[in-house]
């Protein structure tokens, strides 16, 4: 069976093909997807002969919604939404002045390990395909009524681990008949998968990519997030370099700050030192709470020492304003949560 929302709308007509159907009904079908529609009776214009042989041979793809959760404190909503096979992800809407903004999972859990996230906690389950990250995208602008008009691959999963179907949906995401989200409006967030970002920096789709780094030391480094075992700061951040010269797009230096462990006056020189003349940003992220974990943020005045020092040697920063606390807006926090509820 065929996932039509895998398909891109060229895709779609060649599909209609080799089903023995006019190519235009692609054009067609592709159109009602990005309507919204749920089933093959939503599409008003295809006729019943059409509907009935696709439902032989494909569906639409639709995730159904699990639970929604609405801060008090500010205008973000997080969703858990059920996979076919009953695994749960998890999306985050954030809503600006200006833009609406969702953080999409790329995968089910995730293997990279980081210590301060709770994705990480019961490893990786299985990659997302296409249809099923687009499908969050869709889902919050239907439940919201307002167009999504930024993205950002930083829920759960390692989007450069889930290389191709990251590539098909961006292809997707873009497509000017589809949700039609430009590249420059699109963040994708890599722990540092050096070949990975390089292949990503070939392709020239023009996209923001964000590093987590996290400590500018490889041993620490790796303390914090065990996939650095694999790759030396060095060589992730001459993959940046290498990204920029590529793509003209300035790359982001995510860096959480835990208490006692990476957030001192040392550590932000030597951030300066691997940062220094590099078309980069660093954000700084005071890390969320984690029950399973022991790290804890910073003071408040702590974490804005930190960024001064950085500033004050020409590393342009900012500090991460964390929205949804209150309904578990990190990465993996919800969706264990309900997971373990459902244990009990």
């Amino acid at each position: 069976m065929i996932a039509l929302k895998n398909l891109t709308e060229e895709e779609l007509k060649q599909f209609m093909k080799t089903i023995d159907e006019p190519a235009y009904r692609g054009s067609q079908i592709y159109s009602w997807i990005y309507k919204g529609a749920k089933s093959f009776d939503d599409m008003k214009n295809i006729p019943k002969t059409l509907k009935e042989k696709l439902e032989k041979v494909s569906y639409i793809g639709n995730l159904k919604l699990e639970l929604k959760l609405e801060s008090k404190i500010d205008n973000s909503k997080k969703y858990l939404f059920e996979l076919n096979d009953g695994n749960i992800i998890e999306t985050v809407m954030m809503e600006y002045e200006d833009r609406i903004t969702v953080c999409i999972s790329n995968q089910v859990g995730c293997r990279m390990g980081c210590k301060f996230c709770a994705s990480t906690l019961d490893g990786l389950i299985r990659n997302l395909e296409p249809w099923e990250i687009i499908d969050q995208i869709l889902k919050v602008q239907e439940d919201t009524k307002k167009r999504v008009s930024n993205l950002v691959l930083m829920g759960s999963g390692e989007p450069l681990d889930n290389f191709e179907n990251t590539k098909k949906f961006l292809k997707l995401v873009n497509d000017k008949n589809g949700l039609n989200i430009g590249y420059r409006h699109i963040t994708l967030s890599t722990c540092g998968i050096v070949p990975k970002m390089k292949e990503l920096a070939d392709i020239k789709i023009p996209i923001n990519l964000a590093l987590s780094l996290h400590s500018p030391y490889d041993d620490k480094r790796v303390e914090i997030m065990p996939v650095a075992k694999a790759y030396k700061i060095k060589d992730i951040l001459d993959a940046c370099r290498y990204y920029i010269k590529s793509t003209n797009r300035r790359v982001t230096i995510e860096y959480s700050l835990i208490k006692g462990v990476n957030d001192s006056e040392k550590e932000a020189k030597e951030l300066i030192k691997l940062l220094k003349g590099m078309l980069c940003h660093v954000n700084l992220i005071p890390v969320n709470n984690v029950e399973e974990r022991d790290f804890k943020r910073p003071d408040k005045s702590h974490i804005y020492k930190f960024k001064e020092i950085l500033e004050k040697n020409n590393i342009p920063t900012t500090v991460r304003n964390s929205m949804g606390s209150d309904i578990g807006g990190a990465c993996g926090q919800l969706r264990r949560k309900h997971k373990n509820s459902e244990v009990e």
